[in-house]
């Protein structure tokens, strides 16, 4: 199940979102809004949903969380944007890579 997340996520929400693979959570974050987009299998489609919600293309980034390890990646195709300066999946700015965090944690931890 995709959701927006805008405020902290209770247990039901959190269990619906991890439904799609298992515990692990791909997102895309509006680093600009501070909330994101969670569930499904393809960051696209999250991106899709914010972009409809009013988000901003360049303030759209993906990654993932892993709720099992608690680990958090910043691995996804919406993020190659050479315009940006991101030629990669990869977050490759240590800036929005710790906004990104921040939300995640804000938002899902």
């Amino acid at each position: 199940m995709l959701l927006i997340i805008r405020k902290r996520a209770d247990e039901e929400t959190i269990n619906k979102v991890s439904q799609d693979l298992n515990g692990y959570v791909k997102v895309a974050i509006d680093i600009k809004r501070g909330i994101l987009a969670a569930g499904g299998t393809l960051h696209v489609d999250g991106e899709k949903l914010m972009l409809e919600d009013g988000s901003r293309q360049a303030d759209l980034w993906g990654g993932g969380i892993d709720f099992e390890t608690g680990e958090i990646d910043f691995d996804s195709m919406i993020n190659i944007r050479p315009a940006q300066g991101n030629r990669a999946r990869e977050v490759l700015d240590k800036k929005i890579r710790e906004q990104m965090e921040e939300i995640i944690h804000r938002l899902l931890k």
